[in-house]
């Protein structure tokens, strides 16, 4: 085409109306691919907690208020006894969990030692609710958590630094003063953003043998309280249950409001989606500023491509050269203009998504979608770069482009 010999013949001119394209393209897509890729991680690291699974709580999770949390640091935490006694009366919950962590104890492997080691005891349903995956070994058995067993389960990374390349299953290591053996380590999961326990580097003891070591009603102490709904039982269904009789167990009068929240992980989607609702918008405002800037870069190259053709456009239409013939190679050009411009801004998102990927602690990467999107945005905006030029150029008098 004629068009992309003017385009070739000005390469600075040419480069410079593409620079605002592939600027704007790369800030839209860039960031779009960047929110996708951090939502989509954490939203896994969440799945986690469980979509079937409620948590008691001392707050609510899609609290943005910040008044009230004055209010709910007054609340008890959830305790060991209400765990007993919600365990006998729950009917809807399959599992009922109870857990309570502590920090800053010392474990021991021959010379190797690790200080100030993050401590779980969690009760035995704990693996089934939170779908605990095993680098090696296994969970604990019903006996061996029945009569509190010296047992241990390991984070992938407490077990490198007390065994390095030794098979830690079966091992004894020393922990509060006695020898506890390891029976599972936990697959690693440090590329998650969002981890209810630190796994990898926790040690699980049977909450039956905690109990001997730590108060686990201590404030002091971490407690998680959770449970997992029964096949075909609602989540509200469960909620409701579990607030009826908690309620029951606290004592609060029917005209006092609840002292503790039930939370699910729908309630964090909900937020996450809020969040980076806007950090999208803010890359959308920042991409559409640059694609304007190279709107009107097109737009400009293509008056000036079309005015030093204007003597050729006059012999096209004097030789039968409809107008829609004239209007759409014009629009062509452009279009095809801001493609390359989108395409090498595509190539940028790649490239820059894929370093950040070397160093960051999750996937990042250009989707086939966000691809896609970007040659869309370029081919609307050489739709709307080059529509007034190619109607100019449509709309010429032959005589008188003959005789410019």
């Amino acid at each position: 085409m004629q068009g992309l010999h003017q385009l070739t013949s000005n390469k600075l001119r040419t480069f410079l109306s593409l620079l605002g394209i592939t600027i704007g393209i790369f800030s839209i897509v860039s960031v779009q691919s960047a929110i996708d890729s951090m939502k989509y991680s954490i939203k896994n690291s969440f799945s986690e907690l469980g979509s079937d699974v409620v948590y008691i709580d001392t707050n609510p999770w899609d609290e943005t208020n910040d008044d009230n949390w004055r209010k709910y640091e007054k609340f008890p935490e959830p305790s060991y006894d209400e765990y007993v006694q919600l365990k006998d009366r729950l009917d809807k919950a399959k599992y009922l969990a109870f857990s309570t962590f502590s920090q800053g104890a010392s474990i021991k492997f021959n010379s190797s030692s690790v200080e100030g080691a993050f401590i779980m005891g969690p009760s035995l349903d704990y693996a089934a609710i939170s779908n605990v995956k095993f680098k090696q070994g296994r969970w604990f058995t019903p006996i061996e958590y029945q009569l509190g067993l010296n047992k241990l389960v390991l984070g992938s990374t407490i077990a490198s630094e007390l065994f390095q390349d030794i098979n830690p299953i079966g091992k004894y290591v020393k922990l509060y003063g006695s020898k506890f053996q390891v029976i599972g380590v936990v697959e690693e999961n440090g590329d998650n953003l969002f981890s209810p326990i630190p796994y990898d580097i926790a040690t699980l003891m049977p909450l039956t043998k905690l109990r001997e070591y730590l108060n686990v009603d201590d404030d002091r102490n971490g407690r998680i309280l959770n449970a997992k709904a029964k096949p075909g039982i609602t989540l509200d269904e469960l909620k409701d249950e579990i607030i009826a009789n908690l309620r029951a167990i606290r004592q609060i009068r029917p005209v006092e409001e609840n002292n503790f929240f039930v939370n699910n992980i729908s309630m964090l989607n909900g937020i996450i989606d809020n969040v980076f609702g806007i950090m999208t918008l803010v890359g959308y405002i920042i991409g559409v500023f640059a694609l304007i800037v190279g709107l009107f870069s097109v737009a400009n190259i293509m008056f000036v491509s079309v005015k030093e053709r204007t003597n050729l456009i006059g012999v096209k239409k004097a030789l039968g050269a409809k107008q829609h013939v004239i209007l759409m190679e014009i629009l062509t050009e452009a279009i095809i203009l801001c493609i390359v411009g989108g395409l090498v801004g595509l190539v940028m998102v790649y490239g820059v998504l894929k370093l950040i990927s070397l160093v960051s602690t999750f996937a990042v990467g250009l989707t086939f979608l966000n691809a896609v999107y970007g040659v869309g945005l370029s081919i609307v905006t050489g739709l709307l770069s080059g529509l007034l030029p190619a109607r100019n150029a449509s709309r010429m008098d032959p005589v008188v482009a003959m005789r410019a």
